[in-house]
């Protein structure tokens, strides 16, 4: 009996990594005809977190940060290693705001902000220097792809 539920556990797992390695890219966006595979970070743990402790982001990605309303926003690199562009949009997906080349930060809670100059509901992470690439102006627009739900 005891085999058989260790081979039945051995199968289903087996089932999930298969499931898990056929599973969608994820969702992307598009913003100046340049299209990045994107993390979405809707809540305030996956916001907070954002690309702490990572090393790299590849070329096409970045990440997204939807917030539940448009305010004033302000990001930091604590903990963040490598540098990045933080471009902030409005409730339209219209760029109002962006703050590049923003270096890493190892000084904790002494990293300092990065204000948007307006008020912003979504915030695009990429790569430091995507934006400059892009020729990206305030007012450039933000496509979704499907699956990126924002109301």
């Amino acid at each position: 009996m005891r085999f058989l539920l260790l081979a039945a556990c051995a199968a289903l797992s087996v089932g999930l990594i298969a499931g898990c390695a056929t599973a969608p890219r994820g969702a992307w966006v598009e913003l100046a005809g340049a299209r990045y595979s994107v993390e979405i970070a809707d809540d305030d743990s996956e916001r907070a977190k954002g690309l702490m402790f990572r090393d790299a982001l590849g070329n096409d990605q970045g990440m997204l940060f939807i917030h539940d309303r448009e305010e004033m926003q302000a990001y930091w690199m604590k903990n963040t290693r490598i540098p990045l562009d933080i471009l902030y949009f409005d409730g339209t997906r219209r760029l109002v705001s962006q703050q590049r080349d923003v270096p890493p930060c190892t000084l904790g809670d002494g990293c300092p902000p990065y204000p948007s100059a307006a008020p912003a509901r979504f915030v695009l992470e990429l790569n430091a220097g995507e934006a400059k690439k892009l020729g990206l102006e305030d007012g450039a627009e933000l496509t979704f792809g499907p699956g990126i739900a924002a109301p």
